[in-house]
């Protein structure tokens, strides 16, 4: 039987006894479940960073495409199309073809009446009864009027020359493809011509045989030249894109004329030569009207040549037309081509 003190000892755990490994063991599943709670936490936080990490990142992204779309959207949006002027062409042509020849007129009239003898003066000093043009639009006001008018005539002339030469180019679609390439040479020679003719007609106006004869006669040559060259080679290639094809009233009308109108200025250009020279070298009498009778039948017929324009364009328009160039060339491109 043991005794009181050995008891006592017995009560007494020494270190290392089974009371300190279940202190141990709390101990150590505190630590766990404390740590445990620690990583869910922790995973909580990483989580919660990650998704305010991902939320900035499509914020950022979001913040950068509103940004490159304020930058492209401008540049992207379309100017809505807008019809600023509508003119008739038909109506433009026949002012522009007719301003010339009333003005033509009316100087005509005024300085035979008021200025007889001025006009009618020529260095043979011989009888005359027809001014030429030279001399009823280089006095003194007619001058000013016919520069005006001839002024308001070249400017609508320009921008004509380049819509005949596109209509003209529409209708290559319609031939052979061996007569393409001359066909499109011959298009590109008729506007030639009709600038370099545009400019002499600018020439002789603004530089009167008065200022300066010279100059004055041999840009009139140039402008006979290319305005009978010019209308050879519209008959000419209207001859071609016409070829077996079925003809509008309009059409026959704009071709005949043109020839008419062509052959009367080769006979007047063959006058004007015989009197010129019989004016020139012989001083005869009336030499000098019969030359400027040839000269008013000339400038008349090449005035209604290019007023066959008429018939040409008969119905179309001149419009100035707002809106993006590809907008329009896409609208263009699906409308049908003249054939």
């Amino acid at each position: 039987m043991p005794t009181p003190a050995a008891a006592s000892t017995a009560a007494v755990s020494p270190p290392g006894t089974a009371a300190d490994s279940g202190v141990a063991s709390t101990s150590m599943a505190a630590a766990s479940a404390s740590l445990t709670h620690s990583g869910n936490k922790s995973r909580e936080r990483g989580d919660s960073f990650g998704d305010s990490s991902g939320s900035a990142k499509q914020q950022h992204k979001k913040d950068g495409e509103m940004e490159e779309e304020t930058t492209i959207s401008p540049k992207q949006q379309e100017i809505p199309m807008a019809i600023h002027y509508m003119a008739s062409f038909h109506e433009i042509c026949v002012v522009t073809a007719l301003l010339p020849l009333v003005t033509l007129f009316t100087c005509f009239v005024t300085a035979y009446v008021f200025q007889y003898d001025d006009v009618h003066e020529t260095h043979c000093r011989v009888y005359n009864i027809v001014p030429s043009i030279s001399a009823i639009t280089g006095v003194s006001p007619q001058r000013y009027f016919w520069r005006f008018s001839i002024a308001l005539h070249i400017g609508p002339r320009i921008p004509i020359a380049f819509v005949y030469k596109n209509y003209y180019r529409a209708q290559l679609a319609r031939l052979a493809p061996s007569l393409v390439p001359k066909t499109s040479w011959l298009i590109t020679l008729i506007l030639v011509l009709n600038c370099i003719e545009i400019a002499a007609l600018g020439g002789v106006t603004y530089i009167s045989n008065r200022e300066n004869y010279p100059v004055h006669e041999r840009i009139f040559i140039t402008f006979m030249i290319c305005s009978l060259c010019y209308m050879l080679a519209t008959i000419k290639l209207n001859s071609i894109l016409n070829a077996r094809q079925t003809l509008t009233e309009h059409q026959r009308l704009s071709i005949k004329w043109k020839k008419i109108l062509f052959v009367a200025s080769i006979l007047s250009t063959i006058g004007l030569l015989v009197f010129f020279a019989k004016h020139r070298f012989y001083c005869h009498d009336l030499a000098f009207s019969w030359f400027a009778f040839f000269e008013y039948l000339i400038a008349i017929a090449n005035m209604l040549f290019h007023f066959t324009i008429i018939w040409d364009f008969p119905s179309q328009f001149m419009l100035i037309v707002q809106g993006p160039p590809e907008t329009l060339k896409n609208h263009l491109a699906g409308k049908p081509k003249l054939n």
